[in-house]
């Protein structure tokens, strides 16, 4: 699902908040490697704009004046295997991902409006929703909690941060950072995790994807 990479990262917003659709816009094309070449407010504009060849990633408001962005999300990667999904909520909609369709379920990304306006945050999830990635909302996980009796909550306390940051889009590397630990202990860690959650090296599913939907799918908010 990458984008060639000589060529920066082609990136369609639709979000119908002008004033948000154009912050988003600032971001994007201030970031290096990424460009905006699409910007609209309904789903009819965007699927007559978001062409194949066009656009790498679709950045996709859930909530749009003539539509929702899942939908919209559906016909677009059926049209365009090929493309990065990542969506955008004003509310808590990040568990909406397991009821995709398995024909275009994989490596979407989910972030809330609050945390689309860092540019960390955003940046990596366009990056992330470019190669295939599954990456969720940061602040939203740390609300999270496993769920009694789920394979999530036999992880142990060091599996379930690492998860957690793996979810957020980190890598190896940077987890380690987070944590204050090697890259060798975080690899550790992961594939101790993978054995815990069933997740095994199939060759046709990415299993940094696999562990985060597992996350979100056996995962609660706190009260």
């Amino acid at each position: 699902m990458s984008a060639p990479s000589h060529q920066p990262i082609r990136v369609a917003v639709v979000e119908d908040q002008p004033l948000f659709r154009s912050m988003l816009e600032h971001t994007l094309d201030s970031s290096l490697g990424l460009e905006t070449v699409v910007a609209v407010g309904t789903a009819t504009e965007a699927a007559r704009a978001i062409r194949p060849g066009l656009v790498d990633v679709a950045i996709l408001d859930i909530d749009l004046p003539d539509g929702n962005g899942i939908a919209l999300g559906v016909t677009l990667r059926r049209r365009m295997p090929g493309l990065g999904i990542l969506l955008l909520s004003a509310h808590d909609a990040m568990d909406l991902l397991l009821d995709l369709p398995p024909d275009v379920a994989a490596g979407w990304c989910y972030l809330s409006k609050n945390s689309s306006t860092s540019e960390e945050v955003l940046v990596g999830a366009v990056r992330a929703a470019a190669v295939g990635e599954t990456v969720l909302d940061p602040a939203l996980l740390a609300r999270m909690t496993p769920r009694a009796g789920s394979a999530v909550a036999r992880l142990t306390d060091r599996q379930y941060e690492v998860l957690r940051l793996l979810a957020a889009g980190l890598s190896n590397s940077g987890i380690g950072d987070k944590l204050g630990i090697t890259e060798k202990s975080v690899q550790n860690h992961v594939n101790g995790m993978y054995a815990t959650l069933g997740i095994d090296s199939d060759p046709q599913r990415n299993p940094r994807v696999s562990a985060a939907l597992r996350l979100l799918e056996q995962t609660g908010p706190t009260n």
